[in-house]
């Protein structure tokens, strides 16, 4: 329901979230089906189909029950604003743009989640989760700035003659323009069901693996404190850094601004003491392998009570 050049960055960002929100989940249906196969541990989870992980495919069903099809809408409605511009209107769309669309959301939502489900099973949930602050970044990166510098303005302006209009009018009647027009209304509309939908998803997956044997047990903070920490982190950081990107590369050029700013995005993100991993560490997502899970489970738990 977004502008297509920034639709498969969403659509990555969202499956990635969705697959560290149900972290928990996915680490003990991981041990669990290990466990009833028989089979070697080592090889089970590589014989088990991951369709039948309901997680995937109720995140996939999101992407093309509510992602793909609000977009192809406003892309009817509205394909200037769809296409950044692109094209003016649906002459200048390609037949085929639709279809790749549809399928592209579809695609990117699912690497997205598979490579978030990956690093959560083998422990390293924080690269999972700067895997969600990729996609996000992108996304927000590409509304900010775009291609040429003027993503912003190409998000808030309904057609190529409002998109004109930036250079003749001022900021405030140009912004004020697309917030009463019907293109406007309609993103209200959609994205009261599809945001909605979304952090609804997210809040209760997150909240439904504390709930798991163990589950919160690096949970270091109140759980509707840890639900802001977690949003904050996960859509507040990629747009800050969206903008810190946009101001270095329009006042030091491409390559040394983004040299810069990769530089702060680097101290803050990626030393085992930073403000982010810490904060990282509050929310009480998994940080081990999925088989550690195996001390979590109550049969497990019961038997070395026992002994």
């Amino acid at each position: 329901m977004i502008g297509l050049p920034a639709a498969l960055f969403w659509a990555y960002g969202i499956g990635s979230t969705f697959a560290l929100a149900a972290a928990r989940q996915l680490q003990f249906l991981e041990r669990r089906a290990a466990d009833r196969t028989g089979l070697p541990r080592l090889l089970a989870p590589r014989l088990i189909s991951r369709a039948a992980n309901p997680y995937l495919c109720l995140t996939l069903l999101y992407a093309a029950v509510l992602l793909a099809p609000t977009g192809l809408f406003l892309m009817w409605q509205n394909p200037s604003w769809s296409t950044m511009h692109i094209a003016d209107g649906h002459r200048g769309v390609w037949a085929g743009l639709p279809l790749l669309y549809a399928g592209g959301v579809v695609t990117a939502t699912l690497l997205g989640f598979l490579l978030a489900q990956a690093l959560c099973l083998v422990g390293a949930g924080y690269w999972a989760y700067l895997n969600c602050v990729a996609g996000h970044f992108l996304l927000f990166g590409t509304l900010v700035h775009g291609w040429d510098g003027q993503g912003y303005r190409r998000f808030l302006s309904t057609d190529g003659a409002a998109l004109r209009a930036w250079s003749e009018d001022s900021v405030i009647n140009c912004v004020l323009r697309f917030l009463t027009s019907g293109t406007f209304l309609t993103l209200l509309v959609l994205g009261a069901a599809v945001i909605g939908t979304l952090l609804l998803t997210e809040i209760g997956w997150l909240a439904e693996g504390w709930l798991l044997p163990g589950g919160a047990q690096d949970l270091k903070v109140p759980r509707f404190l840890a639900v802001a920490i977690a949003g904050a982190g996960l859509y507040g950081l990629p747009l800050l850094g969206a903008l810190l990107a946009s101001t270095l590369v329009r006042f030091l050029g491409y390559p040394v601004g983004l040299a810069v700013f990769a530089a702060i995005a680097g101290g803050l993100l990626l030393p085992r003491r930073s403000p982010v991993r810490w904060l990282y560490g509050l929310v009480g997502l998994p940080k081990g392998h999925w088989r550690a899970t195996a001390d979590l489970l109550p049969e497990n738990r019961a038997t070395a009570a026992r002994s």
